[in-house]
Formats: structure tokens, C-alpha cells, sequence
């Protein structure tokens, strides 16, 4: 199996890390949607990095997903290349951040690789094509566990937040799986503030009353930044308890630079990756003690090997997301983070 990591590593990537990031990222979207077209492509991609194993399966909040392995939220904003990504050997993929309107995001340039780091920093700015605009290319799934990731309009002020989450929420009801309350990008002006616990708490709690007037309700999960001070975690411990959410997804990316090397650390943005990977397990280690595990928590932040999975696992997340650790690594990591998981069992 060697072979595959060479060709990613030492063909595939040193060529792709070239270019500009973004454009990089488009042009990989082409070139796996054309590649899966290929009759057989889709095949070969299942039998080199797909781990079918019963024992893999996880409950969590009443889904069952074929293995605790997914994709993290902006990769496929636009729910575009979800099937075609399953056959890496995702057990579930999160799309988003939609948002109710369309919009640019950002200027451009607003993707960094910080190589000596193995991070990346983004200012992406919830740039999607709108909520309605993915659920028609949602209809089409084969199959794949979606968890749906919403947020608000960066024209939309704070205080009419919540009707931005309860458009995207009524939109994507049928055709995901879970949601995720995305409050803690750092690239939409002031959208953190709403992790403060008073418009936090009214936000899940309109959005819970919401998903229970549903003949089947969807488990809701929060995501949160990796920069909350134990206190402000122990808010969210005490919001989940009262808002009944079905838990949190920990964590997006940070605003710290602590230890960075390379020439972009200063760009403005979030900051995923290595340098993730220590404070998101804390994170995760903090929830899962204090609460007493009372809810589920999928680990994200700095996953770069089959260890880094086991560690955030072991700290109490149930699931884990790769995103950063995709872009460095390729898809030979999901394989190694759920062989590892089997050599464990």
C-alpha cells in the first residue's frame, strides 16, 4: 500500500502545492468529477481506500454511520462533489457553510498555505451559492450520511440572525442528515459574539423548537471555536443542557498564531491544521470531562495521521472530521485512521 502514499506525497501534492490555493482547490473538484465519470473509476477509488468492516459502525444521536471518519465543512460548500467524495472512504460528509442568499465571500486572495506549519489559513467568508441552490444538487444523493452546515448572510446584522439559520434550516430539513450552527467562523464580521451565551442560547433554542415540531427531528450540533476560555466552555456545556441540542462539533478554526513559521502567519483568517491539532483535543477533553459525556462530540482540528484520530477519540469525541490533514496527507489517511481503529479494537 506504500505505493499510494508515494503517489499522493511525492506526485500528486508537490505539483498541486504549486498553484494558488484556491484555484487548486477548483481544479481538484474537476478533476474528481471527471474522473468519476470514468466507468470504472468510481471502483477503483472504493477498493484502494474504502475500510468495509461492520465493527467500524457508530450510533451517535441515532444515526448510524459506516465508520467515525468524515469530511469537515467547507471542503464541498456547495454540496457539488459529495457522492464522488464518498468514495475516498468517508463514513459521512459535511457540506457548507451555506448561508439563505448567495454571496462572493471575501476578496480574493483569501487561501494560504503555511507549508512548514502544515496549516492553512482561510478568510474564505461563507462563500456559497446559497442554501435553495445546493439542496437541488442535494436531491441527487446516492446514499451518503450529510450533515448540513448553516450560517448567516454576512449582511445580516446579529441581532436578525436567527431568521438566516431558520431559512437555511427549513430548506435542508429533507435532505440532510444533521445540522451544524456555525457560530464560530472568524471570517464574517461579528458572527462570533453570537457564541455568547444569551444569543446563543435563543438561537438553538428557536431552532430546537423548530426541529420538534417535526415528525422526525434531526439532531442539531454546534460547532465551536478552538479560542473559547474554559469558562465560555462551560456556558456551552450548560446551553446544551438547556437547549436539549444533540452536541458539538469541536472545533472550527483558530485566530492564535502561537509558534507559526511560515513567511503567511500573519494573514488575517482562520487558521487550521497542525498547530490545531493539541488545543482541539483540550477542547474536546474539557467537554467530554466536565459534562460527564452527556452529549457526542466530533473532533476536528490538526488530524494529520491515524494517531492524531485515536487521540481525539480517546479524549472523548465520537466521530472525527479531517479537512487540513486531507489537503496535506490525501485520502490514504481516512484508510489509515479506520485500519488503526481495527489494529485497536
Amino acid at each position: 500500500m506504500h505505493k499510494q502514499y508515494n503517489m499522493y506525497q511525492f506526485l500528486v501534492k508537490p505539483i498541486l502545492f504549486r498553484f494558488d490555493p484556491e484555484k487548486v482547490h477548483h481544479f481538484t473538484f474537476s478533476l474528481i468529477r471527471t474522473l468519476s465519470k470514468i466507468p470504472f473509476m468510481k471502483n477503483i477509488f472504493r477498493g484502494m481506500y474504502c475500510v468495509n468492516d461492520k465493527r467500524l459502525e457508530r450510533t451517535v444521536f441515532g444515526l448510524t454511520f459506516k465508520n467515525p471518519v468524515g469530511l469537515a465543512a467547507g471542503f464541498d460548500k456547495d454540496a457539488k462533489l459529495y457522492n464522488e467524495l464518498s468514495n475516498f472512504g468517508f463514513g459521512f460528509i459535511e457540506i457548507g457553510t451555506l448561508t439563505p442568499k448567495p454571496q462572493e465571500g471575501n476578496p480574493k486572495k483569501r487561501l494560504f498555505r503555511l507549508k512548514q506549519d502544515e496549516a492553512i489559513i482561510n478568510r474564505m467568508g461563507f462563500n456559497n451559492g446559497g442554501v435553495h441552490d445546493a439542496v437541488t444538487r442535494l436531491k441527487k444523493n446516492k446514499g451518503v450520511l450529510i450533515g448540513g452546515n448553516i450560517g448567516k448572510n454576512k449582511i445580516t446584522p446579529n441581532e436578525s440572525a436567527v431568521e438566516d439559520y431558520k431559512i437555511c434550516f427549513e430548506a435542508l430539513f429533507p435532505h440532510v442528515d444533521y445540522f451544524v450552527v456555525n457560530v464560530s467562523s472568524p471570517n464574517t464580521p461579528n458572527l462570533r459574539a453570537l457564541q455568547d451565551k444569551e444569543p446563543l442560547t435563543k438561537l438553538l433554542m428557536t431552532l430546537q423548537t423548530m426541529n420538534d415540531a417535526k415528525d422526525a427531528p434531526k439532531p442539531i450540533l454546534l460547532k465551536i471555536a478552538p479560542d473559547l476560555t474554559n469558562e465560555q466552555l462551560e456556558d456551552i456545556i450548560e446551553i446544551i443542557a438547556e437547549t436539549k441540542i444533540a452536541g458539538v462539533i469541536a472545533t472550527n478554526t483558530t485566530i492564535s498564531r502561537e509558534g507559526l513559521q511560515s513567511p503567511d502567519k500573519e494573514e488575517m483568517g482562520g487558521l487550521s491544521g497542525k498547530p490545531l491539532t493539541n488545543r482541539s483535543t483540550e477542547v474536546i477533553r474539557f467537554l467530554a470531562e466536565k459534562s460527564n459525556k452527556a452529549f457526542p462530540i466530533i473532533g476536528v482540528g490538526g488530524i494529520h495521521s491515524a494517531e492524531d484520530a485515536l487521540e481525539k477519540l480517546a479524549a472523548g469525541a465520537d466521530l472525527v472530521q479531517l479537512y487540513t490533514g486531507f489537503i496535506y496527507e490525501g485520502p490514504k489517511l481516512i484508510k489509515d485512521i479506520n485500519k488503526k481503529i481495527l489494529q485497536e479494537l
